[in-house]
């Protein structure tokens, strides 16, 4: 058959949905709950207590995500549990990812600033208490709102719809007006604290919000015309623009799908055409490591080709070539060897 005319046929059915490929990372919204618990700062005069948060973030590119978060938290007075005691607050959390191909738990660090509110119930008869604190009658309130800093480390593992958090953090919360700063020992003082410092130990869930980004199903191409009665036999190779993978995955994405169905659909309509399925990586990492990783991004298209009907005699492979034929020379370090077209899965048609 006329192998020209059958790669034009391809491509024409494949350029709608690789124009409309998404991008390495998900981007969508996602909304956050953790609990833990708070371990107090032993100048507070209070109990550790656990804690409730809330938040809503997204992820800025694959590495970076960034997090508004709303805390809460009510420890005990250590000296009289029955007084009131809460705190609660809102930061905005920077946290950078180290991502692995093939790994499903990532580590992270994390940097934050915020607003922390304490309201501490007190008895104003207390001698400990500076004279601006005491006066007869029933317990008062002392209301005062800071500055807080938070720093910490964590893993995200991905476990499906939802991702899971677990977290180690340090917040630093410049509270200068504490009661409990005065009672923390017995000895009368006429300073407080400046600041305290809390360790924040958590486990929490990641929500995206709506559907995984998807790509409409191009319309089948028009079947290509006659061929000419005679024709010189020439390579042909379908690039499978668009067929991406997520940063740390080998399998296949669902904006993918469209463009490979376009791909089986040609298969299906000639029996006679065999095609190697071929993976490439761009020249970033070590020979060995961009080995692997073509040879199990060509696994994910062979094995979903012959999962959906294609007989596996019809299909030379799965290969990877690995960074050995890159469509443009490049740099061999970051980051000008991050070549998207040389990151490609082809299908190349056998004589």
């Amino acid at each position: 058959m006329n192998k020209k005319l059958l790669c034009a046929a391809m491509l024409g059915g494949l350029a709608f949905a690789g124009a409309a490929s998404a991008q390495e990372f998900d981007d969508r919204w996602y909304l956050t709950g953790s609990a833990g618990m708070n371990i107090q700062d032993n100048k507070r005069d209070s109990r550790d207590a656990p804690f409730l948060a809330l938040g809503v973030g997204k992820f800025l590119n694959p590495n970076w995500s960034l997090d508004a978060e709303l805390n809460y938290q009510k420890p005990k007075a250590d000296r009289n549990q029955d007084l009131n005691w809460s705190q609660y607050g809102i930061s905005l959390d920077a946290r950078y990812h180290f991502l692995a191909e093939g790994r499903n738990w990532n580590p992270y660090v994390l940097m934050g600033l915020g607003y922390q509110r304490a309201e501490e119930e007190f008895d104003p008869s207390n001698p400990l208490l500076p004279a601006r604190f005491t006066r007869n009658g029933a317990p008062s309130v002392q209301k005062d709102g800071h500055v807080a800093g938070k720093l910490g480390f964590g893993a995200q593992g991905d476990v499906g719809r939802v991702k899971i958090r677990t977290e180690l953090a340090y917040r630093i919360d410049a509270h200068d007006d504490s009661v409990g700063a005065f009672l923390s020992d017995d000895v009368p003082r006429d300073d407080g604290a400046d600041w305290f410092g809390d360790v924040l130990a958590s486990v929490g869930v990641v929500v995206p919000l709506g559907p995984e980004p998807m790509v409409p199903v191009a319309p089948a191409p028009p079947p290509p015309p006659a061929p000419p009665v005679q024709e010189a036999p020439v390579p042909v190779t379908i690039d499978l623009r668009g067929v991406n993978f997520d940063f740390d995955k080998s399998t296949l994405r669902a904006d993918s799908l469209a463009i490979l169905n376009e791909a089986l659909e040609i298969l299906r309509r000639y029996p006679e055409v065999r095609v190697e399925v071929a993976g490439h990586t761009d020249l970033c990492g070590s020979d060995a490591y961009n080995q692997s990783l073509s040879e199990r991004r060509a696994r994910a298209v062979y094995d979903y080709m012959t999962s959906n009907g294609i007989d596996s005699s019809r299909l030379a492979g799965p290969i990877g070539y690995g960074e050995s034929r890159p469509l443009e020379q490049t740099e061999q370090t970051q980051p000008g060897c991050r070549n998207e077209r040389n990151r490609r899965t082809e299908l190349n048609v056998q004589n």
